[in-house]
């Protein structure tokens, strides 16, 4: 069974009473510094413009999901690799075209980025609704929130009102987005970069709860470069002879493997449980463990206290999605999410 959408429109009277009040009650250090950080965004932006945006994102992101559970995690990828790169502004939705290099063609994007079809059916309908309204950036933010709830994840206030980019920048693809075998002071400063904290890079990791990484994407952490095929001291050995039936040395590259192999298709704090057990799959995930007395200390607490790192996800993704927004007359509304307007 499907979870209920967290604003129906036979309660959007009722929730836009409330919106407010749930800002300060779940995320009230983000929304007073909303404005400092970079733009005018709040949730009521499309009241009046577009009153059944949410509902329409809801129907189609429940329906992907229903259809694929992969899809869940994929959507909220999506969010996270746009806003990391020139700020959540749809960059990573645009295709290449004539000097427009894709986003999609970077390291991060290529081979796995995905979902870009659900957002063209949102877009769609959204249009078909109140043409030339709602922005792609925001379609992305409200799915990826609506993803998480679907899969048991916390849900929270959107803010709203970014506009969209007229380019993108496959460089920033490449070098912003944290990368699985990157250092832990190097993941860190990547998200400090974008006014992001050690609290936000613990939380947000917690979004592995779900989804998938190619063999390609760990490989190195079960055979070291001598060849000799012992897997890395921060990977449970058991584990690792597991990973290696179906990761070989070489070959198998774009085989998949869950995130989170206890619990993978429920967002829950059982992803920190396996860092504890030195199960985390990535490397970018074990040494939240390993690395940093804070962020361990963090992880503890969030296998300890599922609420708290509801909590704490939610307060983040609300602080993320706040990355440089275009706002104002900045960027624009794109009629389809792929291409900037003629």
């Amino acid at each position: 069974m499907l979870a209920k959408a967290p604003f129906s429109t036979l309660n959007m009277a009722k929730s836009l009473n409330h919106l407010i009040v749930l800002c300060f009650l779940v995320v009230a250090p983000v929304c007073l510094s909303m404005k400092s950080q970079g733009g005018p965004l709040y949730p009521q932006f499309y009241g009046h413009s577009c009153p059944k945006v949410e509902e329409i994102v809801w129907s189609v992101v429940a329906k992907a999901v229903a259809k694929e559970r992969r899809m869940a995690a994929s959507l909220l990828r999506l969010h996270f690799h746009d806003c990391f790169v020139k700020g959540c502004d749809g960059g990573v939705l645009l295709d290449s075209s004539g000097t427009l290099v894709s986003e999609k063609r970077s390291n991060p994007n290529r081979n796995s980025a995905r979902g870009f079809e659900v957002i063209d059916e949102i877009k769609a309908a959204v249009e078909k609704e109140c043409p030339m309204t709602v922005s792609c950036a925001d379609i992305l933010a409200i799915t990826a929130r609506d993803a998480t709830v679907l899969t048991g994840g916390p849900s929270w206030v959107v803010p709203l009102g970014r506009r969209d980019t007229l380019d993108a920048s496959l460089s920033g693809s490449n070098y912003n987005i944290p990368a699985p075998n990157n250092t832990f002071q190097t993941i860190l400063t990547k998200f400090k970069l974008k006014g992001l904290d050690l609290v936000d890079l613990v939380a947000l990791s917690g979004s592995h709860t779900i989804g998938d990484a190619r063999c390609t994407s760990f490989r190195q952490r079960l055979y070291n470069q001598s060849g000799n095929g012992q897997p890395d001291n921060t990977l449970n050995q058991a584990y690792a002879s597991v990973l290696r039936t179906r990761c070989p040395q070489s070959g198998g590259d774009q085989t998949l493997f869950n995130l989170d192999y206890a619990t993978p298709f429920k967002f829950d704090n059982s992803y920190y449980k396996n860092l504890l057990a030195y199960k985390g799959l990535l490397s970018s995930d074990q040494i939240l463990v390993t690395k940093n007395q804070a962020s361990m200390n963090l992880v503890k607490q969030y296998a300890e206290n599922n609420a708290l790192f509801f909590q704490h996800f939610a307060q983040s993704m609300v602080k993320m999605g706040n990355i440089a927004p275009l706002t104002g007359s900045r960027g624009e509304i794109r009629r389809v999410c792929r291409r900037v307007n003629p």
